[in-house]
Protein backbone atom coordinates (compact mmCIF):
# COMPACT_ATOMS: atom_id res chain seq x y z
CA UNK A 1 0.00 0.00 0.00
CA UNK A 2 0.90 3.47 -1.23
CA UNK A 3 -1.18 5.01 1.93
CA UNK A 4 -4.62 4.14 3.87
CA UNK A 5 -6.16 7.10 2.22
CA UNK A 6 -5.61 8.83 -0.98
CA UNK A 7 -7.18 12.30 -1.40
CA UNK A 8 -7.69 13.17 -5.32
CA UNK A 9 -7.22 16.91 -5.37
CA UNK A 10 -5.68 19.55 -3.18
CA UNK A 11 -8.17 22.12 -4.00
CA UNK A 12 -9.19 23.82 -0.20
CA UNK A 13 -11.84 20.75 0.15
CA UNK A 14 -9.16 18.07 -0.55
CA UNK A 15 -6.58 19.85 1.60
CA UNK A 16 -8.54 20.01 4.47
CA UNK A 17 -9.59 16.85 3.91
CA UNK A 18 -5.60 15.43 4.10
CA UNK A 19 -5.09 17.31 7.24
CA UNK A 20 -8.06 16.35 8.62
CA UNK A 21 -6.86 12.44 8.44
CA UNK A 22 -3.34 13.04 8.67
CA UNK A 23 -4.09 14.89 11.88
CA UNK A 24 -5.72 11.36 13.56
CA UNK A 25 -2.57 9.41 12.19
CA UNK A 26 -4.31 8.28 8.80
CA UNK A 27 -1.02 7.47 6.38
CA UNK A 28 -2.53 10.24 3.76
CA UNK A 29 -1.69 10.44 0.36
CA UNK A 30 -2.65 13.94 -1.03
CA UNK A 31 -2.58 14.00 -4.95
CA UNK A 32 -2.92 17.00 -7.09
CA UNK A 33 -3.14 17.51 -11.08
CA UNK A 34 -1.68 21.09 -11.07
CA UNK A 35 1.70 21.61 -9.91
CA UNK A 36 0.85 23.46 -6.70
CA UNK A 37 -2.77 23.32 -4.74
CA UNK A 38 -5.47 26.00 -4.53
CA UNK A 39 -4.73 26.98 -8.65
CA UNK A 40 -8.48 25.75 -9.77
CA UNK A 41 -11.93 26.72 -8.15
CA UNK A 42 -10.18 27.35 -4.38
CA UNK A 43 -8.04 29.99 -5.83
CA UNK A 44 -10.62 32.01 -8.16
CA UNK A 45 -13.23 32.97 -5.99
CA UNK A 46 -14.30 35.97 -3.69
CA UNK A 47 -12.15 34.75 -0.83
CA UNK A 48 -14.91 35.51 1.71
CA UNK A 49 -15.11 33.75 4.83
CA UNK A 50 -19.02 33.26 5.17
CA UNK A 51 -20.83 33.24 8.15
CA UNK A 52 -23.92 31.42 7.10
CA UNK A 53 -25.93 34.02 8.09
CA UNK A 54 -28.35 33.36 4.68
CA UNK A 55 -27.47 29.54 4.41
CA UNK A 56 -30.71 27.64 4.86
CA UNK A 57 -31.69 26.02 8.11
CA UNK A 58 -31.17 21.89 8.21
CA UNK A 59 -29.48 21.81 5.12
CA UNK A 60 -25.79 19.77 5.38
CA UNK A 61 -24.23 22.71 3.01
CA UNK A 62 -25.58 25.02 6.46
CA UNK A 63 -24.59 22.11 8.65
CA UNK A 64 -21.02 22.39 7.52
CA UNK A 65 -20.56 25.58 7.18
CA UNK A 66 -21.52 26.41 10.64
CA UNK A 67 -19.30 23.26 12.07
CA UNK A 68 -16.77 25.20 10.27
CA UNK A 69 -16.89 28.42 11.88
CA UNK A 70 -16.61 26.00 15.43
CA UNK A 71 -13.17 24.86 13.83
CA UNK A 72 -11.74 28.20 12.20
CA UNK A 73 -10.06 30.30 14.61
CA UNK A 74 -7.45 27.57 15.57
CA UNK A 75 -6.37 26.70 11.70
CA UNK A 76 -6.42 30.48 11.29
CA UNK A 77 -3.78 31.11 13.87
CA UNK A 78 -1.66 28.22 13.12
CA UNK A 79 -1.83 28.31 9.19
CA UNK A 80 -1.31 32.27 9.78
CA UNK A 81 -3.18 33.50 6.75
CA UNK A 82 -3.58 37.22 6.33
CA UNK A 83 -7.35 37.97 7.31
CA UNK A 84 -9.79 41.16 7.33
CA UNK A 85 -12.44 41.07 9.62
CA UNK A 86 -14.23 43.53 8.39
CA UNK A 87 -17.86 42.39 8.29
CA UNK A 88 -20.85 43.18 5.74
CA UNK A 89 -23.42 44.85 4.69
CA UNK A 90 -26.77 44.08 2.91
CA UNK A 91 -28.61 47.26 2.10
CA UNK A 92 -31.60 47.28 0.02
CA UNK A 93 -31.99 49.21 -2.90
CA UNK A 94 -35.33 49.44 -3.33
CA UNK A 95 -38.15 49.36 -1.12
CA UNK A 96 -39.75 46.10 -2.57
CA UNK A 97 -35.84 44.02 -1.28
CA UNK A 98 -37.11 45.44 2.60
CA UNK A 99 -39.13 42.00 2.90
CA UNK A 100 -36.36 39.66 1.62
CA UNK A 101 -33.65 41.45 3.84
CA UNK A 102 -35.74 40.97 6.86
CA UNK A 103 -36.28 37.62 6.27
CA UNK A 104 -32.57 36.90 5.92
CA UNK A 105 -32.15 38.15 9.70
CA UNK A 106 -34.55 35.81 10.95
CA UNK A 107 -32.57 33.52 8.73
CA UNK A 108 -29.52 34.37 10.81
CA UNK A 109 -31.05 34.14 14.02
CA UNK A 110 -31.87 30.74 13.55
CA UNK A 111 -29.00 29.63 12.40
CA UNK A 112 -26.96 31.17 15.14
CA UNK A 113 -25.39 34.02 13.37
CA UNK A 114 -24.97 37.50 14.82
CA UNK A 115 -26.81 40.30 12.54
CA UNK A 116 -28.55 42.60 12.98
CA UNK A 117 -31.24 44.83 11.25
CA UNK A 118 -30.83 48.25 11.59
CA UNK A 119 -33.83 50.86 11.87
CA UNK A 120 -32.88 51.96 8.16
CA UNK A 121 -33.39 48.20 6.80
CA UNK A 122 -29.41 47.58 6.90
CA UNK A 123 -28.27 44.22 7.44
CA UNK A 124 -25.07 44.00 9.47
CA UNK A 125 -23.38 40.62 9.69
CA UNK A 126 -20.05 41.18 11.76
CA UNK A 127 -18.64 38.09 11.23
CA UNK A 128 -18.54 37.96 7.32
CA UNK A 129 -14.57 38.13 6.36
CA UNK A 130 -12.02 38.36 3.66
CA UNK A 131 -8.78 36.19 3.43
CA UNK A 132 -6.37 34.98 0.77
CA UNK A 133 -7.89 31.68 -0.58
CA UNK A 134 -5.02 30.42 -2.14
CA UNK A 135 -2.94 31.46 1.51
CA UNK A 136 -5.59 29.71 3.03
CA UNK A 137 -5.33 26.39 0.94
CA UNK A 138 -1.75 25.85 0.59
CA UNK A 139 -1.85 26.28 4.55
CA UNK A 140 -3.96 23.81 4.73
CA UNK A 141 -1.88 21.57 2.52
CA UNK A 142 1.39 22.41 4.03
CA UNK A 143 -0.08 21.16 7.68
CA UNK A 144 -1.47 18.21 6.27
CA UNK A 145 2.54 17.39 5.26
CA UNK A 146 3.63 18.93 8.99
CA UNK A 147 1.17 15.92 10.28
CA UNK A 148 2.88 13.38 8.33
CA UNK A 149 0.51 13.36 4.71
CA UNK A 150 2.36 12.82 1.39
CA UNK A 151 2.08 15.88 -1.53
CA UNK A 152 1.98 14.70 -4.64
CA UNK A 153 2.00 17.41 -7.04
CA UNK A 154 1.68 16.81 -11.12
CA UNK A 155 -0.37 13.63 -10.53
CA UNK A 156 -3.66 13.61 -12.92
CA UNK A 157 -5.66 10.46 -11.95
CA UNK A 158 -6.84 8.92 -14.95
CA UNK A 159 -8.72 5.94 -13.16
CA UNK A 160 -10.09 4.20 -9.86
CA UNK A 161 -10.25 0.84 -9.55
CA UNK A 162 -11.54 -1.88 -7.30
CA UNK A 163 -8.79 -4.34 -6.52
CA UNK A 164 -9.20 -7.41 -3.76
CA UNK A 165 -7.41 -5.07 -1.15
CA UNK A 166 -8.50 -2.07 -1.83
CA UNK A 167 -8.01 0.64 -4.47
CA UNK A 168 -5.72 1.49 -7.23
CA UNK A 169 -5.59 4.83 -8.62
CA UNK A 170 -3.72 5.00 -12.54
CA UNK A 171 -1.16 7.82 -12.85
CA UNK A 172 0.79 8.88 -15.33
CA UNK A 173 3.32 7.97 -12.66
CA UNK A 174 2.09 4.55 -12.06
CA UNK A 175 -0.49 3.17 -9.84
CA UNK A 176 -1.47 4.21 -6.33
CA UNK A 177 -2.54 1.76 -3.76
CA UNK A 178 -4.85 2.71 -1.01
CA UNK A 179 -7.37 1.18 1.15
CA UNK A 180 -9.62 3.92 0.56
CA UNK A 181 -9.85 6.88 -1.72
CA UNK A 182 -11.58 10.28 -1.30
CA UNK A 183 -12.60 11.93 -4.51
CA UNK A 184 -12.11 16.01 -3.65
CA UNK A 185 -11.66 16.96 -7.52
CA UNK A 186 -13.71 20.09 -7.75
CA UNK A 187 -14.58 19.91 -11.23
CA UNK A 188 -13.77 16.58 -12.53
CA UNK A 189 -15.18 14.38 -9.79
CA UNK A 190 -17.92 13.53 -12.07
CA UNK A 191 -14.56 12.09 -14.37
CA UNK A 192 -13.25 10.27 -11.43
CA UNK A 193 -16.35 8.82 -10.08
CA UNK A 194 -17.34 7.59 -13.57
CA UNK A 195 -13.59 6.05 -13.85
CA UNK A 196 -14.76 3.49 -10.86
CA UNK A 197 -18.20 2.94 -12.61
CA UNK A 198 -20.02 5.47 -10.40
CA UNK A 199 -22.29 7.33 -12.92
CA UNK A 200 -24.81 8.52 -9.99
CA UNK A 201 -23.68 12.57 -10.30
CA UNK A 202 -22.87 15.00 -12.65
CA UNK A 203 -20.39 18.33 -12.55
CA UNK A 204 -20.95 21.56 -14.74
CA UNK A 205 -18.77 24.70 -14.26
CA UNK A 206 -20.65 27.67 -13.18
CA UNK A 207 -18.50 30.65 -13.93
CA UNK A 208 -17.94 33.39 -11.88
CA UNK A 209 -16.17 36.29 -12.91
CA UNK A 210 -14.36 39.32 -11.18
CA UNK A 211 -13.33 42.99 -11.57
CA UNK A 212 -10.29 44.15 -9.42
CA UNK A 213 -10.16 47.96 -8.86
CA UNK A 214 -7.50 50.06 -7.04
CA UNK A 215 -9.59 52.17 -4.58
CA UNK A 216 -10.36 55.84 -5.45
CA UNK A 217 -8.04 58.05 -3.85
CA UNK A 218 -8.84 59.05 -0.40
CA UNK A 219 -12.08 56.26 -0.01
CA UNK A 220 -11.89 53.22 1.78
CA UNK A 221 -14.02 50.33 1.57
CA UNK A 222 -14.07 48.96 4.96
CA UNK A 223 -17.49 46.63 4.88
CA UNK A 224 -18.04 43.19 2.45
CA UNK A 225 -21.21 45.14 0.42
CA UNK A 226 -23.99 42.65 -0.24
CA UNK A 227 -26.48 42.54 -2.58
CA UNK A 228 -29.80 41.21 -1.84
CA UNK A 229 -29.93 37.49 -3.35
CA UNK A 230 -32.78 36.27 -5.77
CA UNK A 231 -33.74 32.54 -5.99
CA UNK A 232 -30.66 31.75 -8.51
CA UNK A 233 -27.73 33.61 -7.62
CA UNK A 234 -26.24 35.89 -4.49
CA UNK A 235 -25.86 38.83 -6.66
CA UNK A 236 -22.60 40.49 -7.59
CA UNK A 237 -21.11 42.00 -4.46
CA UNK A 238 -18.46 44.49 -3.61
CA UNK A 239 -15.81 43.84 -0.86
CA UNK A 240 -12.22 45.08 -0.07
CA UNK A 241 -9.12 42.54 -0.49
CA UNK A 242 -6.31 41.97 1.95
CA UNK A 243 -3.87 43.20 -0.45
CA UNK A 244 -6.08 47.11 -0.58
CA UNK A 245 -8.09 46.63 -3.50
CA UNK A 246 -11.64 46.65 -4.20
CA UNK A 247 -13.28 43.85 -6.03
CA UNK A 248 -16.53 43.52 -7.81
CA UNK A 249 -18.04 40.40 -8.70
CA UNK A 250 -19.22 37.32 -9.44
CA UNK A 251 -21.35 36.65 -12.03
CA UNK A 252 -23.64 33.39 -12.82
CA UNK A 253 -22.70 31.91 -16.28
CA UNK A 254 -23.54 28.37 -16.44
CA UNK A 255 -21.27 26.97 -18.80
CA UNK A 256 -20.04 23.49 -20.69
CA UNK A 257 -16.43 24.04 -20.91
CA UNK A 258 -14.10 22.99 -17.64
CA UNK A 259 -11.38 24.50 -19.19
CA UNK A 260 -13.20 28.11 -19.48
CA UNK A 261 -11.30 30.27 -17.29
CA UNK A 262 -11.82 33.49 -19.59
CA UNK A 263 -13.11 37.22 -18.58
CA UNK A 264 -16.24 37.05 -21.20
CA UNK A 265 -16.48 40.73 -23.21
CA UNK A 266 -19.50 41.39 -21.72
CA UNK A 267 -18.86 40.29 -17.76
CA UNK A 268 -18.18 44.77 -16.72
CA UNK A 269 -21.34 45.79 -18.59
CA UNK A 270 -23.14 43.04 -16.03
CA UNK A 271 -21.27 44.19 -13.00
CA UNK A 272 -20.25 47.59 -12.80
CA UNK A 273 -23.55 49.17 -12.70
CA UNK A 274 -24.70 46.93 -10.04
CA UNK A 275 -21.37 47.66 -8.16
CA UNK A 276 -21.32 51.13 -8.47
CA UNK A 277 -25.19 51.32 -7.39
CA UNK A 278 -23.53 49.90 -3.71
CA UNK A 279 -20.37 51.80 -3.54
CA UNK A 280 -20.78 54.94 -5.70
CA UNK A 281 -17.02 55.44 -6.03
CA UNK A 282 -16.74 53.55 -8.42
CA UNK A 283 -18.25 55.21 -10.56
CA UNK A 284 -16.11 55.91 -13.78
CA UNK A 285 -13.24 53.88 -12.56
CA UNK A 286 -11.23 51.00 -15.27
CA UNK A 287 -10.87 47.46 -13.41
CA UNK A 288 -7.02 47.09 -13.34
CA UNK A 289 -7.65 43.27 -14.06
CA UNK A 290 -10.26 40.59 -14.41
CA UNK A 291 -10.66 36.74 -13.16
CA UNK A 292 -13.14 34.01 -13.46
CA UNK A 293 -13.61 31.28 -11.18
CA UNK A 294 -15.36 27.68 -12.12
CA UNK A 295 -17.71 26.44 -9.19
CA UNK A 296 -18.31 23.18 -9.59
CA UNK A 297 -21.74 22.85 -9.61
CA UNK A 298 -23.70 19.50 -9.03
CA UNK A 299 -26.74 18.55 -11.46
CA UNK A 300 -29.67 18.38 -9.46
CA UNK A 301 -27.61 17.60 -6.61
CA UNK A 302 -25.45 20.72 -3.42
CA UNK A 303 -22.91 19.21 -1.06
CA UNK A 304 -22.81 15.19 -2.34
CA UNK A 305 -20.78 13.84 0.52
CA UNK A 306 -20.44 9.96 1.02
CA UNK A 307 -19.49 6.43 0.35
CA UNK A 308 -19.66 5.60 -3.71
CA UNK A 309 -22.76 2.71 -4.10
CA UNK A 310 -20.60 1.78 -6.97
CA UNK A 311 -17.46 1.49 -5.95
CA UNK A 312 -16.50 0.40 -2.23
CA UNK A 313 -13.82 2.41 -0.77
CA UNK A 314 -14.07 5.58 -2.87
CA UNK A 315 -15.72 8.42 -0.89
CA UNK A 316 -17.17 11.27 -3.12
CA UNK A 317 -16.96 14.80 -1.86
CA UNK A 318 -18.70 16.70 -4.63
CA UNK A 319 -20.66 19.57 -6.31
CA UNK A 320 -19.31 21.56 -3.08
CA UNK A 321 -19.76 25.18 -5.01
CA UNK A 322 -19.30 28.48 -3.62
CA UNK A 323 -18.68 28.30 0.03
CA UNK A 324 -16.64 25.49 -0.13
CA UNK A 325 -13.62 27.56 1.42
CA UNK A 326 -16.16 28.42 4.31
CA UNK A 327 -17.17 24.82 4.76
CA UNK A 328 -13.72 23.21 4.30
CA UNK A 329 -12.76 22.42 7.82
CA UNK A 330 -16.30 20.82 8.40
CA UNK A 331 -16.66 18.22 5.92
CA UNK A 332 -13.12 17.46 6.36
CA UNK A 333 -14.19 16.75 9.98
CA UNK A 334 -17.51 14.54 8.17
CA UNK A 335 -15.43 12.99 5.69
CA UNK A 336 -13.12 11.52 8.33
CA UNK A 337 -16.06 10.00 10.16
CA UNK A 338 -17.14 8.63 7.14
CA UNK A 339 -13.18 7.08 6.57
CA UNK A 340 -13.31 5.49 9.95
CA UNK A 341 -17.03 4.07 9.22
CA UNK A 342 -15.05 2.68 6.23
CA UNK A 343 -12.54 0.53 8.41
CA UNK A 344 -9.73 3.06 8.81
CA UNK A 345 -8.31 3.44 12.35
CA UNK A 346 -8.40 6.72 13.53
CA UNK A 347 -6.60 8.33 16.80
CA UNK A 348 -8.47 11.43 18.42
CA UNK A 349 -7.21 14.50 16.45
CA UNK A 350 -3.39 15.98 17.30
CA UNK A 351 -3.24 19.24 18.33
CA UNK A 352 -2.71 21.94 14.96
CA UNK A 353 0.81 22.99 14.30
CA UNK A 354 1.86 25.59 13.27
CA UNK A 355 3.38 26.35 9.66
CA UNK A 356 5.38 29.25 8.52
CA UNK A 357 2.93 31.14 5.44
CA UNK A 358 4.39 30.81 2.52
CA UNK A 359 5.92 33.95 0.86
CA UNK A 360 3.21 35.48 -1.65
CA UNK A 361 4.37 36.34 -4.99
CA UNK A 362 1.87 38.92 -5.58
CA UNK A 363 -1.74 39.34 -4.88
CA UNK A 364 -3.34 35.70 -4.92
CA UNK A 365 -6.09 37.04 -7.82
CA UNK A 366 -3.03 38.05 -10.11
CA UNK A 367 -1.29 34.85 -9.72
CA UNK A 368 -4.71 32.77 -10.25
CA UNK A 369 -5.40 34.75 -13.27
CA UNK A 370 -2.18 34.85 -14.71
CA UNK A 371 -2.25 30.58 -13.94
CA UNK A 372 -5.36 30.37 -16.00
CA UNK A 373 -4.81 33.06 -19.09
CA UNK A 374 -6.58 35.92 -17.84
CA UNK A 375 -4.92 39.42 -18.94
CA UNK A 376 -4.85 42.37 -16.75
CA UNK A 377 -7.98 45.05 -17.69
CA UNK A 378 -5.86 47.48 -17.56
Amino acid sequence: MDAEVAVIGAGVIGSATALGLARRGVETLLIEAEDEPGLAASGTNSGIIHTGFDSRPGELETEMILRSAALREEALAALGVPLLRCGALMRPLEPAQADAVRALAANAAANGVEASLRADGVLEVPGETVTDPVAYTTGLAAAATAHGAELRTGTRVARVRREADGLAVATGGGDVRCRVAVNCAGLHADEVARSAGDDSFGIYPRKGEFLVFDPPRGVRLDRILLPVPTKRTKGVLVFPTVDGRIVAGPTAVDEGDKGDWSVRAEAAAEIVPKAVAMHPPLEGREPVAAYAGLRPAGRGVNYLIGPSKACPGLINVAAIRSTGLTASLGIAERVAAITAEAGIEMAEPEPLRAVAPRPADGPWWRRTAAHHGAVPAS
